[in-house]
C-alpha cells in the first residue's frame, strides 16, 4: 500500500510568515491554512493549493453592536461570598472578589425576579421584601438573622469576553481593546449575526472552511479581582442565561426558574455533582435551542458553498457533541484541542460531522515557547498519549494553533512536528478506513452522565492535572487506546436493563459525585440489578468510592460484590484479618511499584471469597472478589501509566472471565502496546516511552516475534506475510 506523505495537516498563519508558511506548507505536506486568534490571513496565502480556515466569531469582535445593544450582552449568574450576620441588618457587596473589567451586575432586569437571597444557615429563600439592591454602593441589603449566613445569587453582563481575557492575559497583550462578547440568542443581536455572517461569506470567496469559535454560550471561565482564574468549569452553564432565555425555559419545563438551579450552593453544577432534574432540563432545553440556531449559521455557510466547523471549546455550551440534538446541526466538522488520549477520543468518537479534526499541542503560544519551556518535550508527550487513542479511534485531521512564527524559530520542534505527522499519515494509510481488532465484549463506565459526556468524566476542565482527580482520569486515559469497546452508562439505563454485550462495568469516583453516585446507590432496584449482573457472570471494577453512600450499615453499597468497604470509624470495634496474597493473573506483567495515586485511605477486605493482592501497612489497595459466577476488582485509585495500563487490561479481563482471549494479540513488555487492523493485515507495535523498549509478540496466544523498538517507536507489521 504505498503510504502518503502529503495532507491531513492544518498549519496556522499570520501576516509576518508569508515565505516560512508556504515553505512549512511544503515541508510538512499541510493542506490547509488557518489564521489564528489576534491575527489575519494574509492575501497571498489565499492562492496557495490548500483549502483555507477562517476562524469566525458569532459572540465577540464587535464591540459597536455589542456597545449599541448593551442589553444582549451575554450574561452569567454569580453568586456572593458567604458572609456571616451579627445583627438584624447585613450587607453583602455583589462584586468582592470578582474583576469589574470583566463582569457588571446587571442593573437592567429586575433584581427581585432574577436575583436570589438565600439563608445559607437554614437553606430558606430570603423573600424580596426583606431585602433590596443598593446601586450607589454595590451591596444588597438584608433583614438578616444575627449569625445566619447569606449568598446572594444574581445576574452580570459579560463585559470582557473571558477566551479573549485569558489570551490577553496569557500573550502580555497591552493595546488590544478588550472585546465585548453579545448574545446571539437575543432577538435583535440575532437578527444581525445572521446577516452579518452573509455578508462575511459574500466578502470572503477565497474561504473554504468557517471555523465558528464557537457558537453562543461560553463555558464557565470567572477572574478574580486580581485577573487570575477564579472559577473554571469547561462543562458549565453559567454563562448560558439571561432573561430573555429563562422566560423561554419557563414556557417549555412548565415552572419558575430559580438561579439555584445554575449556581447550585455555589457549585455552579460543577460535572462532578450529581445532576438534578432541572438542570439537566435547563441543559436539554438549551441543547434544543442552541442546535436549531446554530443550524440557521451553518445553512447559510453552505448556501455560499463553504464547510462549517465548530470548535470543541469557547462557546460550545449547548451543544453537547454527544447530545441527542448535534447532528442536527447540520455541521461539516468538529475540531477540538487534544491534550491526551481522553481529549482525542472525546473528539474523533463524536458522530453528525464528515470529519473530525485535532488540533495538537503545544498551543504556539509565548507560555511555552520561552525561556525555560520545553515545547518539543510537550510534543512528544502529547503525542505519546494521543497516538495510542488514535490507533482505536482516529480523528481524521490533525493541527497546530497558535502563532507559526514561535514554532518555526524554536530549534528542532519543526522537525518533531514532522515526526509526528508522518506516523499520522501511517496510521491512516495502514488502517485503510477499517477499525483496529476490540476484544469479543463491551466495558462500561457507569455514571450520572452517561454517553452524554463521553469520555469527559472525572475532569475540571479538559486535559488538565488535578492532585483530586488524577487517580480517576488515569482509568479513562487508559481505556482510550485500549483494544476495548467502551460505553459510558448511567444508573438509570443500568435499572432499564444492562445491554447484553457488556461483560464489565466500571464505576470509578469520590464518594457523593457524579461519578461515584452518592444517594443513587440507596436505590434497590440499581443495586440489585448490579448483584443480579454479577452474580450471574459480570464483571465489576471500582475505584476510589465506587458505590459509596453511608447507609444501612455499609458505606461501599455493593461492599459485598467488591469483597472491600472503608473503615469511616462506625466499625473500629469489629476486628479485621486481612492478609496479602499476591499471586494473581493481573499482576503477572507487574515489575515494578504499583502508583494508586491519592488512594484511599482504611479500605478492608470483607467476606469470604476475596484475595488481597496489594496492601498499605494493615489496610488493601488493590482486593479481587468472587461473586457467584462473577468477579470484581477494586482499586484505591489509578493514575494513568503504561503499567498502571496493563494492570487495567488485564483486570478487565479478568474481571470478563476472558483470561485466555487476552494474548490473542499481545505484546509483552507493559510499556508497549499493540493495535491489529485484521482487515489489512497491518499491526503496529508501539513503544510508550523515550527510553528502548525490547517486548515479545503473540498472536492467537504463540510467541511470534522478539522486538526491540526504538525510543517512541511505531512498527508496523504485516502480520498474515511477515509471521
Amino acid at each position: 500500500m504505498k503510504q502518503a506523505n502529503t495532507g491531513r495537516l492544518t498549519l496556522p498563519t499570520d501576516v509576518d510568515m508569508v515565505a516560512a508558511t508556504i515553505r512549512l506548507k511544503d515541508l510538512l505536506g499541510a493542506d490547509a491554512l488557518r489564521d489564528c486568534d489576534g491575527t489575519d490571513m494574509p492575501e497571498e496565502l489565499l492562492t496557495q493549493d490548500a483549502k483555507i480556515y477562517a476562524t469566525y466569531y458569532t459572540t465577540r469582535k464587535d464591540n459597536d453592536w455589542a456597545m449599541q445593544h448593551p442589553e444582549e450582552i451575554q450574561q452569567e449568574y454569580l453568586i456572593s461570598d458567604r458572609v456571616t450576620a451579627r445583627g438584624d441588618r447585613l450587607r453583602i457587596e455583589l462584586m468582592k472578589g470578582f474583576h469589574t473589567e470583566q463582569l457588571k451586575v446587571n442593573t437592567i432586569d429586575p433584581p427581585g425576579k432574577w436575583w436570589e437571597v438565600i439563608d445559607r444557615t437554614t437553606g430558606e429563600i430570603v423573600s424580596p421584601d426583606h431585602w433590596h439592591y443598593e446601586e450607589s454602593s454595590g451591596e444588597v441589603v438584608i433583614d438578616s438573622i444575627p449569625y445566619h449566613q447569606y449568598t446572594v445569587s444574581f445576574l452580570a453582563f459579560l463585559i470582557w469576553d473571558p477566551v479573549h481575557m485569558y489570551n490577553f492575559i496569557t500573550n502580555d497583550w497591552k493595546d488590544a481593546p478588550h472585546q465585548l462578547t453579545y448574545d446571539v440568542r437575543q432577538p435583535k443581536t440575532q437578527v444581525y449575526v445572521k446577516e452579518k455572517l452573509k455578508k462575511w461569506c459574500e466578502a470572503n470567496p477565497q474561504v473554504d472552511v468557517v471555523r465558528f469559535t464557537t457558537f453562543f454560550h461560553q463555558f464557565t471561565l470567572t477572574f478574580d479581582d486580581q485577573k487570575r482564574e477564579k472559577y473554571v468549569e469547561w462543562f458549565g452553564y453559567s454563562a448560558s442565561v439571561s432573561p430573555y432565555i429563562l422566560e423561554q425555559f419557563e414556557k417549555w419545563a412548565g415552572y419558575p426558574f430559580r438561579p439555584e438551579y445554575i449556581v447550585d450552593e455555589g457549585y455552579h453544577n460543577s460535572i462532578f455533582r450529581i445532576p438534578s432534574k432541572e438542570f439537566r432540563d435547563f441543559m436539554e432545553f438549551q441543547q434544543i435551542e442552541v442546535s436549531k440556531l446554530a443550524k440557521e449559521l451553518v445553512d447559510i455557510v453552505h448556501s455560499y458553498g463553504k464547510e462549517a466547523m465548530m470548535f470543541l471549546g469557547d462557546h460550545w455550551i449547548g451543544t453537547e457533541p454527544f447530545g441527542k440534538y448535534f447532528a442536527n446541526i447540520g455541521l461539516d466538522a468538529v475540531v477540538g484541542s487534544v491534550g491526551d488520549g481522553v481529549t482525542l477520543r472525546m473528539i474523533s468518537d463524536i458522530q453528525g460531522v464528515n470529519y473530525t479534526e485535532g488540533r495538537l499541542l503545544p498551543y504556539f503560544f509565548p507560555d511555552v515557547f520561552t525561556e525555560g519551556g520545553d515545547p518539543i518535550k510537550e510534543a512528544q508527550d502529547n503525542w505519546l498519549k494521543a497516538r495510542r487513542a488514535i490507533l482505536r479511534s482516529p480523528v481524521d485531521r490533525i493541527g497546530y494553533g497558535g502563532y507559526l512564527k514561535l514554532a518555526s524559530e524554536w530549534p528542532g520542534f519543526i522537525e518533531q512536528i514532522g515526526k509526528v505527522v508522518d506516523e499520522f499519515r501511517q496510521i491512516h494509510a495502514n488502517m485503510d478506513g477499517t477499525g483496529a481488532y476490540t476484544a469479543p465484549f463491551k466495558v462500561a463506565v457507569l455514571n450520572s452522565w452517561g454517553n452524554l459526556r463521553r469520555w469527559m468524566a472525572n475532569q475540571v476542565h479538559h486535559a488538565l492535572w488535578y492532585r483530586e482527580i488524577y487517580s480517576y482520569v488515569g482509568v479513562i486515559e487508559a481505556l482510550s487506546g485500549m483494544p476495548i469497546d467502551v460505553e459510558f452508562i448511567t444508573f438509570d439505563e443500568v435499572k432499564a436493563g444492562i445491554d447484553p454485550s457488556i461483560r464489565v462495568i466500571i464505576n470509578a469516583g469520590d464518594a457523593y459525585t457524579a461519578f461515584s453516585g452518592g444517594d443513587n446507590w440507596k436505590d434497590p432496584d440499581l443495586v440489585c440489578t448490579l448483584r443480579r449482573f454479577v452474580d450471574q457472570g459480570g464483571g465489576f471494577i471500582g475505584v476510589g468510592e465506587p458505590t459509596a453512600c453511608q447507609y444501612q450499615g455499609r458505606f461501599f453499597q455493593l461492599s459485598d460484590v467488591l469483597g472491600v468497604d472503608r473503615e469511616l470509624g462506625f466499625s473500629m470495634s469489629t476486628d479485621k484479618y486481612n492478609t496479602l496474597n499476591p499471586e494473581h493473573f493481573i499482576l503477572e506483567d507487574v515489575s515494578a511499584d504499583i502508583d494508586f495515586g491519592e488512594g484511599k485511605s482504611r479500605i478492608y477486605a470483607q467476606g469470604e471469597h476475596y484475595q488481597i493482592l496489594n496492601m498499605d501497612g494493615k489496610y488493601s489497595r488493590l482486593v479481587v472478589n468472587e461473586y457467584g459466577q462473577g468477579r470484581s476488582v477494586y482499586f484505591t485509585g489509578l493514575p494513568y501509566s503504561p503499567q498502571n495500563c496493563r494492570i487495567l487490561l488485564r483486570a478487565i479481563y479478568y474481571a470478563a472471565h476472558r483470561e485466555e482471549e487476552m494474548k490473542k494479540y499481545y505484546v509483552t513488555n507493559p510499556e508497549t502496546e499493540i493495535a491489529v487492523f485484521e482487515k489489512t493485515g497491518k499491526l503496529a507495535v508501539i513503544n510508550n516511552t523515550k527510553e528502548e523498549r525490547h517486548t515479545d509478540l503473540y498472536l492467537e496466544g504463540i510467541l511470534k516475534m522478539q522486538l526491540t523498538l526504538a525510543p517512541m517507536e511505531m512498527r508496523w507489521i504485516t502480520y498474515k506475510e511477515e509471521l
